[in-house]
């Protein structure tokens, strides 16, 4: 998803990471699923290099207002924080679409692309996948990440939700809120 915009960036994150792994040693490893990708693939690199690590995904944690927390945050004007907070709306109104019955990827797409674009905010990618492998689907059933990225002023925002769907039965993570801005 975000290989598109940033083509290396992966293939570097991996080469740094395994290094890492290799001077540590058996160990547990703890990442955040705020940057869900890059979760995914520590977990599978070391899966498939047969690394003795546990990759260990965390919370994602967002700021009062509800934006994920990243040091990009930082290059975030006034007005751009504010559009800003129009990413976690689009991922909220997703999880309610979802909770009252949406199933279909295509359209919850839709949902959270207009709901960011209400908020002057153009999603540079808007997904809804498998939360297992990032696998594309059509229905929303097990394990599910609606991922999405935009360029607010200067800086480039990553968010996602995560959900497990089971018939009529959803369960909804959209990470943890911090009692007081950091920004």
């Amino acid at each position: 998803l975000c290989g598109a915009a940033r083509p290396t960036h992966f293939d570097g994150v991996t080469t740094v990471v395994t290094k890492l792994f290799s001077i540590v040693g058996p160990c547990t490893a703890y990442f955040g699923r705020k940057d869900y990708q890059q979760l995914l693939v520590i977990r599978r690199m070391a899966a498939d290099l047969d690394l003795p690590v546990r990759v260990v995904g965390c919370p994602l944690v967002r700021e009062s207002d509800g934006v994920a927390m990243s040091s990009r945050n930082a290059y975030l004007s006034a007005e751009e924080r504010r559009r800003a907070t129009g990413i976690s709306a689009a991922l909220r109104t997703a999880a309610a679409a979802v909770e009252h019955g949406e199933r279909d990827a295509g359209r919850l797409r839709a949902t959270v692309e207009t709901e960011a674009a209400r908020h002057g905010v153009t999603l540079e990618y808007a997904e809804v996948r498998s939360a297992e492998d990032l696998a594309p689907i059509d229905t929303l059933d097990g394990d599910v990440v609606v991922a999405v990225a935009a360029q607010v002023g200067k800086a480039r925002l990553i968010d996602n939700v995560t959900m497990q769907v089971a018939d009529t039965e959803v369960s909804v993570d959209l990470g943890v809120i911090t009692e007081e801005s950091t920004s």
